[in-house]
């Protein structure tokens, strides 16, 4: 008897089971249900995107002779006639409306050093366009048109931190000038590395395809918002190959809030610190888990971070929550927070974690750059040197807290350019004597000498410039 009432109870739960499934098997009633579409989301945000044109006036030498700095000694700035002729050169690129009041952002490099920047519209009227503000270590540009009293068709802002591998994206621009196109494809990384014309180090990856011309477009998620601004790819002939490079919306965001606070020009938070990497070896002989986090080997003297009481030795695991791996991502956390912002740094310190609170500064002018020309019979006549500090370094796109003095510009036709002085090279020492000022440079350089030994540190390594002798 047990035996059938377990059997009849068996058959009822499998009868049951399979009307479930019946139930669960609908057949289509809709064509949307027929057929998945991204028609009605790419309706919704296209009128958004516009695409961008630029031209500017390039002066072009016909011979190859007025580059050579000893021929132009003979001519100078008076160039014969005939030897030089003017050319425009045209570039196109994407933008995207983020405000209804023609608020347009891009990338910085498809608008750089235009005379003339014209934005066509989804609707194709052509209108033209002014900088509004740019940064170029993001490498990002607003742009405004006239709204005159029209509320355009815009793009909300993301917050890009709530990207993840795997999310659908939209990729829409003006590819090889062919018109507004869409792609799509998913978010394939968040990736740490230098990208094109950004030094950002940190971008959203993705498999939606994006070619010459899609720069400055938008990546769209399937909410219809813009969750970053397609920056690059990565191509060994110039074609997609799957591997594009979007600019998260964040940063974008903290170009609109300095242009709402009336800034023409973004400021960047300094933190003074300089660190590396944690490797296995590291990890291990902190006692940590995983070789993840930003290890601080010094800090400036005049670093917010060291007020608060950072020492070197800790390690930086996160910042605002926000998960630390490597040094490019801590770079990206503190450039995406705004000047006076508070962060919130966890750290490792001898195996034990805690947390500090570090105020974001604008770099310091400490100590002051001193700029000037050097002049003079020395080799490094023709070049202007200043003063390293915070704010000249961030200027100039230094990484770490480098010192000393650094060259700023050199006279093609100087001393300095012939015997292969460079901009951004750090004066290191002259004739043995090491320089740490502006004032050390010059008091070094007006001595006589017949030979000449001049060292620098140029992208991380020492070079010897041996003149005269």
């Amino acid at each position: 008897m047990k035996r059938v009432l377990f059997a009849l109870c068996l058959f009822l739960a499998l009868l049951i089971g399979a009307r479930d499934c019946r139930a669960e098997a609908v057949v289509p009633q809709s064509r949307a249900q027929i057929s998945l579409s991204f028609a009605p989301l790419v309706k919704q945000v296209t009128p958004a995107v516009v695409n961008i044109y630029t031209q500017k006036m390039v002066r072009q030498r016909v011979s190859p002779l007025f580059d050579d700095p000893f021929f132009r000694q003979f001519f100078g700035d008076a160039m014969p006639q005939g030897m030089s002729r003017e050319r425009m050169e045209h570039s196109l690129g994407s933008g995207v409306i983020v405000r209804p009041d023609g608020l347009i952002v891009t990338s910085r490099h498809v608008i750089a050093d235009a005379d003339q920047i014209r934005v066509v519209l989804s609707d194709r009227r052509e209108v033209d366009a002014k900088i509004v503000i740019t940064d170029e270590h993001a490498d990002l540009a607003l742009l405004r048109i006239e709204a005159k009293g029209e509320a355009f068709p815009f793009l909300e802002l993301k917050d890009s931190d709530e990207a993840q591998v795997g999310d659908l994206v939209l990729a829409i621009g003006n590819p090889f000038g062919v018109g507004q196109t869409v792609t799509m494809g998913i978010i394939s990384a968040l990736t740490h590395k230098s990208v094109g014309s950004s030094d950002l180090g940190y971008f959203i990856q993705t498999d939606a395809a994006i070619n010459p011309g899609n720069s400055g477009g938008a990546l769209v998620t399937m909410d219809g918002k813009l969750t970053g601004i397609n920056a690059a790819i990565y191509s060994r002939d110039g074609g997609n190959m799957g591997i594009g490079f979007a600019i998260p919306s964040n940063m974008a965001r903290l170009l609109m809030n300095a242009v709402t606070q009336g800034k023409t020009h973004l400021t960047h938070p300094w933190i003074g610190i300089e660190g590396q990497g944690v490797t296995q070896d590291i990890a291990l002989s902190l006692g940590m888990a995983q070789p993840s986090g930003y290890l601080v080997k010094s800090l400036h003297p005049a670093s917010p971070a060291l007020r608060a009481g950072l020492i070197s030795g800790d390690v930086i695991v996160s910042v605002n929550g926000h998960e630390v791996e490597d040094p490019e991502a801590f770079r990206y956390r503190i450039t995406a927070l705004p000047v006076g912002a508070s962060a919130e740094l966890g750290i490792v310190r001898k195996g034990q974690k805690s947390t500090l609170h570090v105020e974001m500064i604008a770099p310091p002018e400490e100590p002051p750059r001193h700029e000037t020309w050097v002049t003079g019979q020395n080799p490094i006549a023709g070049a202007r040197i200043a003063t390293l500090s915070p704010a000249l370094s961030e200027e100039i796109g230094l990484q770490g807290n480098p010192r000393g003095v650094v060259v700023t510009q050199v006279k093609d036709d100087g001393v300095a350019a012939r015997v292969g002085l460079r901009t951004g090279d750090i004066l290191v020492a002259v004739n043995g004597t090491k320089i740490a000022t502006v004032d050390d440079a010059l008091v070094a350089l007006h001595e006589s000498h017949r030979a000449w030994r001049i060292t620098l540190r140029r992208n991380g390594d020492d070079v010897t410039l041996m003149v005269g002798g």
